[in-house]
């Protein structure tokens, strides 16, 4: 028979050989930056599976060389109750690479950051849906503002089109505007020292909303019909989209999207489900066409930078390589239907693409050569993402 102190012993180390393994497992993760230029805002996504944990609220990162733990937010993508990701956006300097070890943290122990990165739905100005974050902001319009067009009631929206909200300040504006909206009408058409909404849309696409080209023929979608808000935090706000079914040229389409926007960025994400179609064009309005349309097939961007008011703005459209497939301006005299348009390929009934603006008066851009640099960038940066492994 096995002497019993042996046989405790061999438990006792095959369980701490187990727990060592377990830990090795979600010990550290690797970050790589393999450009040639600095990241500081690149938000990188992880899930529970990649991770080997079971709860992302208590995941916290912890940077090795300064022993921060970084800044994190957690999503439930699904609206289900349970966390499915854990953002965070690392600092890796160009060609380097920097781990950080994974650790167990309470909430209290959680570094703190305001959430930047806001959106809700707007019931008290008809049906907005609008979101922001430290550098932009856009609108886009429900279906009691298309039924008010409809009726012919007077203040109504009839657009799938996407308003930008001229920012200049790094802090939340939309309630506050909205709120002196509530006793001033128009309150947020005038610049009270945060900037202004003075960017017209009508029936255009404004910056970014789509249409379905057949032969000449542009054809639009009206305005969403459901929402769902996703996730607001430091680093990321999301929110989910959905449209009636629609006709282009003899086509059935089926359309709903995931809008994000992360901290630092002055393009949101447009992942559009669509059936009915190969390809969809993202549009730019022009606007009273004194403005100049550059494009860029290779890196994956159209851009139209035009006077302003008393300034001057760019706006794009940018998507990975093998969505971009190329770009046109489509000049029209009827009203707000001049757009210039990217033309991006639809696989598997899904479609990824980036859509934003620069506004000069801003300070965040200097000129027309400094906004189509960023753009070079950052389709440097979506189709060369930072490289995380797990150690």
């Amino acid at each position: 028979m096995m002497n019993y102190s042996y046989l405790m012993t061999a438990i006792l180390s095959i369980s701490l050989l187990s727990s060592c393994n377990q830990e090795d497992k979600t010990k550290s993760i690797l970050v790589k930056n393999n450009l040639d230029f600095d990241k500081t805002f690149e938000t990188i996504e992880l899930t529970k599976q990649f991770l080997n944990v079971t709860d992302l609220n208590t995941v916290g990162f912890l940077d090795k060389k300064n022993n921060q733990l970084q800044i994190t937010q957690t999503v439930d993508s699904d609206g289900d109750g349970i966390m499915d990701e854990i953002l965070f956006q690392p600092k890796i300097e160009a060609n380097t690479e920097k781990t950080y070890d994974i650790v167990t943290v309470t909430e209290n122990e959680k570094p703190q950051a305001e959430d930047l990165c806001y959106s809700r739905f707007v019931p008290e100005r008809t049906d907005d849906y609008t979101w922001e974050n430290n550098k932009v902001a856009f609108r886009v319009y429900g279906p009691v503002a298309q039924k008010m067009i409809e009726e012919g009631i007077r203040g109504g929206t009839l657009s799938s089109g996407v308003d930008a909200w001229l920012k200049r300040v790094e802090y939340p504006i939309i309630n506050e505007w909205y709120k002196g909206n509530d006793t001033e009408h128009g309150y947020y058409h005038h610049d009270h020292g945060q900037g202004l909404d003075n960017f017209h849309v009508g029936t255009s696409r404004g910056v970014g909303g789509i249409a379905v080209k057949v032969d000449t023929t542009f054809y639009l979608s009206k305005n969403y019909t459901k929402w769902r808000t996703i996730t607001t935090g430091p680093i990321r706000t999301s929110f989910y989209l959905e449209y009636e079914n629609w006709e282009a040229g003899g086509k059935h389409i089926k359309e709903s999207k995931i809008v994000s926007l992360d901290l630092g960025h002055n393009l949101s994400k447009f992942n559009t489900s669509i059936e009915g179609t190969k390809t969809i064009h993202a549009g730019l309005t022009l606007h009273e066409k004194d403005g100049v349309v550059t494009g860029n097939n290779k890196k994956g961007w159209v851009s139209y930078w035009q006077p302003h008011a008393d300034s001057e703005i760019g706006t794009a459209i940018l998507a990975p390589k093998g969505t971009f497939k190329n770009y046109e301006t489509y000049d029209t005299e009827r009203r707000d239907l001049s757009n210039a348009y990217a033309e991006l390929n639809v696989k598997d009934n899904n479609v990824v693409y980036y859509a934003g603006f620069g506004w000069l008066k801003s300070k965040q851009f200097k000129d027309k050569e400094d906004w189509e640099n960023y753009l070079n960038q950052f389709s440097r940066q979506i189709n060369n993402p930072l490289v995380v492994t797990l150690r």
